[in-house]
């Protein structure tokens, strides 16, 4: 256990930090899985809706540091590529 001021300082930091991490996460996950159940649903006015909005959450989630930069443009690459399959 943590005798410095400091330490139990960082323990508290550490562990605000990982609850708004986590919620961010859960957040991105939950924009990208709309996007996928719109894809499944064969709707492709749906998906390509449900892809503008998670874009931008995309990109926060990866400014933030709650996703890797290069996961979050190969999440994106992959679903714009399933939804353009869509419209044909």
């Amino acid at each position: 256990m943590a005798n410095h001021a400091s330490a139990k300082k960082r323990i508290r930091q550490t562990n605000r930090r990982t609850q708004i991490n986590g919620s961010r996460r859960s957040s991105v996950r939950t924009y990208v899985r709309k996007v996928e159940e719109a894809i499944e649903s064969a709707n492709h006015e749906a998906a390509s809706t449900a892809l503008r909005v998670a874009e931008p959450q995309l990109a926060r989630g990866a400014q933030k540091g709650v996703i890797d930069r290069n996961m979050m443009r190969r999440k994106l690459s992959r679903l714009s590529v399933r939804v353009k399959k869509l419209k044909s």
